[in-house]
């Protein structure tokens, strides 16, 4: 064991949490791989990368969390915040700007092909919360249709007071020397803003694309040559349904509530 980092902190929540996200964000970055990104010009689907991306950069903080570093992977934690901030609103404004008439959609093409940035994260976080096209998932997490006061910027302000040293005990939380009787809780706070983050995203993501929800059994029947089982286009893959009940339902059933209402698959 590392410093005085004791056998609680290594059993704790968090890293079985990180390692179960990380391997749903890599089965999922294969599931959609061949998903057509409409609005763009990409071959390869464009979530597929920015959920292998995620998947890395939450096995990187069970590695740093491992060696006892909580301040180092709270900066991480807002790069997985700002990842699925970025990635939701891609996909919204994809959904929303699409059409005949706008084949290609130029912002998000653009960056894509790396000639223009994509906007700040107020801009997209605002963009967010005003679209009517999520209104009903937007009013479970954001009091009043605002960022301003929801549990959201005070989640990001954690992690920008660790990012930025704003108080003295964000330095000591990423010594593992030292004893720290702070340092479960620390977790305990990490564990919940990591699921928050979680439940933020995949909420918006089946919400707005639920076909990233089927399961493999109608595409393979057809690749076989054989005639796929009536409604299986419908079926939800094993390992998102394994998500939902694990985390949303436990955490967040009113949200769950609201993606059944939207969608034609056999979420349970």
């Amino acid at each position: 064991m590392k410093g005085s980092l004791g056998k609680e902190y290594f059993e704790h929540k968090v890293f079985g949490r990180l390692t179960d996200y990380a391997d749903f964000y890599k089965s999922l970055s294969f599931s959609t791989m061949n998903w057509i990104s409409q609005g763009t010009k990409a071959i390869i689907n464009l979530d597929t990368y920015v959920f292998s991306s995620i998947q890395g950069t939450l096995e990187s903080i069970n590695e740093i969390l491992k060696n006892g570093r909580i301040n180092d992977s709270y900066a991480l934690l807002r790069k997985y915040y700002d990842s699925t901030i970025i990635n939701i609103y891609s996909n919204l404004y994809l959904n929303e700007n699409f059409s005949l008439d706008n084949f290609v959609v130029e912002k998000i093409d653009n960056w894509r092909k790396g000639t223009e940035k994509i906007p700040g994260f107020k801009h997209m976080s605002e963009y967010i919360i005003k679209s009517p096209k999520a209104t009903n998932l937007t009013k479970k997490f954001y009091k009043d249709g605002e960022f301003k006061g929801s549990s959201f910027e005070d989640l990001r302000l954690r992690c920008n007071e660790h990012l930025h040293y704003f108080y003295y005990e964000n330095i000591s939380s990423n010594d593992n020397e030292i004893m720290n009787p702070k340092r479960l809780s620390l977790l305990d706070g990490l564990s919940k803003d990591l699921t928050d983050i979680f439940i933020l995203h995949t909420a918006y993501l089946f919400y707005l694309n639920d076909h990233y929800m089927m399961s493999s059994d109608y595409v393979e029947s057809l690749d076989i040559g054989m005639s796929p089982d009536e409604g299986s286009q419908y079926f939800v893959a094993p390992f998102i349904q394994q998500m939902f009940d694990k985390v949303l339902k436990e955490e967040r059933p009113d949200i769950v509530d609201v993606i059944k209402a939207n969608t034609e698959m056999n979420l349970k």
